[in-house]
C-alpha cells in the first residue's frame, strides 16, 4: 500500500491493490468517468479479483477515487497493457493518474516489464495527456498506430482505438 501527497483539502489518497469486494464501487466510478466504456459489474469484479496484482485502486477517506485496470500480456511478458484509467472528478487535476501508473510499474508483477500499452481514441485528450506525460517523465518513447478500427472492428459504432506503446527500455538503456 502506498500513500501519496495531499491532493485536496489536506486529504491524502492511498493506492492499493483492489479486493473482490471493490468490484461494484469500481463499476460506479467507471460509469461516472465519461467517456470511458462501461464494462459489466462482473468484469470489474473479475479484474479486482483475478488481476489485482496489475490493477491499482486509489482511495480517499474510504471513497474510491481512482482506478487502473491492467494485465501483463500473456504473449509478451515484457509488456503491461493498461485497460482503463478512471479518476473521479473530485480527485482530478492533481496527477493521480500518473501516480497510479507509477505505482503499477513498481509492483512485483511488473518486474521485467519494459513496455506499457493502452488504446486511446483520437479525441480523448485527457488520456493522451496522461500517457504522454508518463512517457516524458520516464524519458521513454511513445508511439501509436490505429489498432482497433471503426469499420473493421466496431462495425462503425465506435471510434478507432490507437494502440499506444511506451517503450521504457530505451530510457533504461540511456541511463545505463
Amino acid at each position: 500500500m502506498q500513500t501519496l501527497k495531499t491532493i485536496r483539502g489536506g486529504e491524502t489518497p492511498v493506492l492499493r491493490k483492489p479486493e473482490g469486494t471493490d468490484g461494484s464501487a469500481i463499476w460506479e466510478l467507471v460509469r461516472e468517468c465519461k467517456p470511458l466504456d462501461e464494462n459489466s459489474m462482473y468484469c470489474n469484479l473479475i479484474q479486482a479479483d483475478h488481476f489485482r496484482d496489475t490493477c491499482v485502486l486509489a482511495e480517499l477517506n474510504g471513497d474510491i477515487v481512482g482506478w487502473i485496470s491492467g494485465y501483463v500480456k500473456p504473449d509478451a511478458p515484457d509488456t503491461v497493457f493498461v485497460w482503463q484509467v478512471a479518476v473521479s472528478e473530485k480527485a482530478r487535476g492533481h496527477g493521480l493518474g500518473g501516480r497510479m501508473l507509477n505505482a503499477l510499474m513498481e509492483r512485483d508483477a511488473c518486474d521485467g516489464v519494459t513496455k506499457m500499452q493502452t488504446t486511446i481514441t483520437a479525441d480523448n485528450d485527457a488520456s493522451w495527456g496522461l500517457f504522454r506525460r508518463f512517457a516524458e517523465k520516464r524519458g521513454a518513447e511513445l508511439d501509436d498506430e490505429p489498432h482497433f478500427k471503426r469499420d473493421d472492428h466496431f462495425d462503425g459504432q465506435h471510434a478507432t482505438e490507437h494502440m499506444v506503446t511506451i517503450d521504457m527500455a530505451v530510457a533504461d538503456q540511456q541511463a545505463a
